[in-house]
């Protein structure tokens, strides 16, 4: 589910998905408006794949949370 397989599509796996989410994510911004701009976007799907993605993201130190506004880490 992390990464694809033969199984599962690029876009339908959570490194899919946080490519997808890093592209919406030119400026810090609140989670919910983050959410707003893609819960029409098929591949990312339900609220549950979208936390699970930017949770992925977190972990590899893509993104940082700032005074309640997420955003890309600089390096």
């Amino acid at each position: 589910m992390i990464l694809p397989t033969k199984h599962i599509a690029e876009n339908q796996a959570l490194i899919g998905v946080g490519a997808i989410v890093l592209r919406h994510l030119e400026r810090p911004q609140t989670i919910t408006g983050l959410w707003d701009k893609l819960r029409q976007n098929n591949s990312v799907g339900t609220y549950e794949r979208f936390i699970l993605a930017l949770d992925l993201l977190y972990i590899v130190g893509v993104v940082d949370i700032a005074q309640g506004m997420i955003q890309r880490e600089v390096s």
